[in-house]
């Protein structure tokens, strides 16, 4: 499966990470249905993926909403890391978003805008050796909205120096696309993992 590149000239491209760069959304939500687990929280597979893009704290602040619970934010979204880190070494790249990487490194900037915490990101970018290859990562801390709003997106666009309308977004989720159109900026839809395994 080839990913379609929308016709222009784009003077840097910017990546989410989880379900863009890594295919790490099947290992988040093995963590996350552990964590919230320990507190009785459901939390579906549909509602997982359809909440893609928001911060974990965000995440964990909604279902006590929803669920009328009261877990800790900070101490839940802290267990839901790091039992994401316990997997990370079997973390794997999405190839069909690699492959745009390999061919336009070096010739224009690259940043990941991520709903992920700094620590997130840089550990699954590491995992995979793609750490090197981006000139900024914009994080959850880094921005005041998160993802449908284009805040992250433009915050990116601004530390590299380009115009938000040369820069071309790649991303797995509809927040995703929607925070880029709104950044006033072109898109590639990600395929999820389930649609990815369709095509094979």
């Amino acid at each position: 499966m080839k990913l379609k590149i929308p016709a222009g000239t784009f003077g840097a491209y910017l990546f989410d990470c989880d379900g863009t760069v890594v295919d790490s959304m099947p290992l988040h939500y093995l963590a996350w249905k552990q964590a919230l687990g320990e507190w009785h929280c459901d939390f579906s597979e549909e509602v997982f993926y359809a909440w893609g893009g928001l911060p974990v704290a965000e995440v964990i602040s909604r279902l006590n909403v929803e669920h009328g619970l009261k877990m800790p934010v900070a101490a839940v979204e802290v267990r839901k890391e790091n039992l994401y880190y316990d997997n990370i070494s079997r973390l794997q790249v999405v190839p069909e978003v690699v492959e745009h990487i390999e061919a336009m490194y070096g010739k224009i900037p690259f940043a990941v805008v991520s709903g992920s915490t700094r620590e997130s990101v840089v550990k699954s970018l590491e995992a995979v050796g793609l750490l090197d290859k981006f000139d900024t990562l914009v994080c959850a801390g880094d921005y005041a909205k998160s993802k449908p709003d284009p805040e992250p997106f433009l915050l990116a666009a601004s530390r590299l120096g380009v115009a938000a309308a040369a820069c071309l977004v790649f991303e797995d989720t509809d927040m995703g696309i929607q925070a880029a159109t709104a950044a006033g900026m072109a898109s590639v839809k990600v395929p999820s993992p389930m649609e990815r395994a369709l095509t094979k």
